[in-house]
């Protein structure tokens, strides 16, 4: 028998393309619509919510983020899964990696 962690992240493979050459975990499932601050960031949902599938991702592999933490992905790609791609940073830090300040 599967355990929850295992289905969510069955889930999210089902919606998943992974490309060889950077290892990314293309989201191919809806996104958060294209415009707005969080624009184009992959959603899905779970329990009857509407979730980011890159934090729902790291947590499941991670474990719990909290609350004013940020999920940031190393390769630069907002439709990338893949927790290895993934690293919990400060709103500050996040802000700044975005701005190539980091």
């Amino acid at each position: 028998m599967m355990n929850r962690r295992d289905i969510i992240e069955q889930k999210i493979r089902e919606r998943v393309i992974i490309d060889p050459s950077s290892g990314c975990w293309n989201w191919t499932g809806p996104t958060s619509g294209s415009s707005g601050r969080g624009h184009s960031y992959p959603r899905m949902s779970l329990d009857g919510q509407t979730v980011a599938v890159h934090r729902v991702m790291f947590t499941n592999v991670h474990g719990y983020v909290p609350g004013r933490k940020q999920i940031d992905h190393l390769c630069k790609n907002r439709c990338c899964v893949n927790p290895d791609h993934l690293e919990m940073v400060t709103q500050k830090t996040n802000c700044a990696r975005r701005d190539g300040r980091a």
